[in-house]
């Protein structure tokens, strides 16, 4: 059983920038693929990144050239550096993990975080 425990989120002004993290409870944390996702009342859990054990990463279009993931075995933790925030990047942030591929699929991910929350005002 794999916890998760996101933390970071906060209020900022459009153009700022946070970098939530993700701390897995797993000592097998390197062998999972982790995802970051993102949801806003009333609409389905969207894909924000991933990056897989490989260290290989995806985007979504809407973040990419603004958003990074990393990670850091040594510390089981999964990074999402936001840089250039705008309003509509308001939502609750999860981390999540899974040993499928697929990493834009919410369905391939066994094990979620609780949220943490960003608020991009403008």
């Amino acid at each position: 059983q794999v916890q998760l425990v996101e933390s970071g989120g906060g209020l900022v002004q459009a153009g700022g920038s946070l970098r939530l993290s993700c701390v897995a409870s797993e000592r097998t944390f390197s062998t999972y693929n982790m995802g970051w996702f993102r949801q806003v009342p009333g609409k389905e859990r969207e894909f924000v990144a991933a990056i897989t054990r490989g260290e290989n990463t995806d985007y979504a279009d809407s973040v990419k050239g603004r958003f990074t993931i990393s990670r850091d075995n040594a510390k089981n933790t999964v990074y999402l550096q936001m840089n250039i925030l705008k309003p509509e990047d308001t939502a609750v942030y999860y981390c999540a993990a899974a040993q499928r591929i697929f990493l834009r699929i919410s369905d391939n991910y066994g094990y979620w975080g609780q949220g943490t929350q960003v608020t991009v005002s403008s």
